[in-house]
């Protein structure tokens, strides 16, 4: 009782994208609320008795992945949820879409002001975007599964993947020392990322290796060569999420020379979150 059931070992598929052959670890299809990178890093707390709390408090981004995640994972162990923004638009408010309106259907209460400081006993503290070090259970069993499959296959292969804290992409280094992880900034530039790892693991020989784009992304701004390529993979055959997967596929193509073997791309799932980002890029590209 309690314990949330997830697909698992998620399949690997070839994707020919602009006449290059991927591997897709298809992370997306872990499940509905579960998805991707969130599936692996709240693993930890999906058959974990909670049952001595009565709430989850988390913070962060008004239409986050995580937040959908959180506010389901603690429906289903019938908790309450309360979530810390800085700010929910108005727009937002009067029409809810997204991971806002499922996360509000889910129970969630959220509030925009700072996170408080101190949590009591019965209250469950989920850092933003799963940056915690329980993270690496569920990460260790992403790295068995690539692990696996490469001896099936009798595959080498580079691992790339967008980050945002860049937990997934340290505990995937950490646990695969045999092969490299490469990824790249989605939110505060390289050396934010760098803090990132360094704040999970003091080893900077078992970091990944961060590339950089040409450009800088500012997180959650809209770029028509994001919203380009989002369509090109789309009518290569997958969907990809909005916010992280176009600019890892931008950096990807800027740094193809870098690779030694063939790629396997982590697919970062939170597709749900494309009802809010893809409007808002139709509105500004097609209208």
């Amino acid at each position: 009782m309690h314990s949330i059931e997830i697909n698992l070992p998620t399949p690997v598929e070839e994707f020919v994208f602009q006449d290059t052959k991927y591997f897709i670890k298809r992370d997306d299809l872990t499940h509905p609320f579960f998805s991707g990178n969130k599936a692996r890093k709240l693993y930890y707390l999906f058959d974990k008795d909670l049952s001595n709390y009565k709430k989850i408090i988390s913070h962060g981004s008004s239409q986050s992945n995580a937040m959908l995640s959180i506010s389901y994972l603690a429906k289903y162990k019938e908790l309450n949820f309360d979530y810390y923004t800085s700010h929910v638009n108005d727009f937002l408010k009067q029409n809810p879409h997204g991971n806002y309106k499922y996360s509000l259907e889910n129970g969630m209460k959220i509030y925009e002001k700072s996170l408080p400081t101190k949590f009591d006993e019965d209250e469950l503290f989920v850092p933003e975007g799963g940056y915690i070090i329980d993270a690496k259970i569920g990460i260790k069993i992403l790295a068995d599964e690539i692990l696996k499959w490469c001896e099936e296959n009798k595959k080498v292969v580079d691992i790339f993947l967008p980050s945002g804290t860049g937990t997934t992409a340290l505990f995937l280094q950490k646990n695969l020392p045999s092969l490299k992880v490469y990824t790249t900034s989605c939110v505060g530039g390289s050396e934010y990322l760098k803090k990132e790892f360094f704040g999970l693991c003091e080893d900077y020989t078992q970091h990944p290796t961060i590339l950089k784009a040409s450009k800088k992304y500012h997180f959650a701004k809209l770029y028509p060569e994001c919203f380009e390529i989002w369509q090109e993979l789309k009518l290569s055959g997958i969907e990809f999420d909005l916010l992280y997967d176009p600019i890892g596929w931008i950096t990807l193509k800027e740094n193809k020379t870098i690779f030694n073997h063939e790629i396997l791309y982590i697919h970062q799932g939170g597709l749900l979150g494309n009802e809010s980002m893809l409007p808002r890029y139709e509105r500004k590209y097609l209208n």
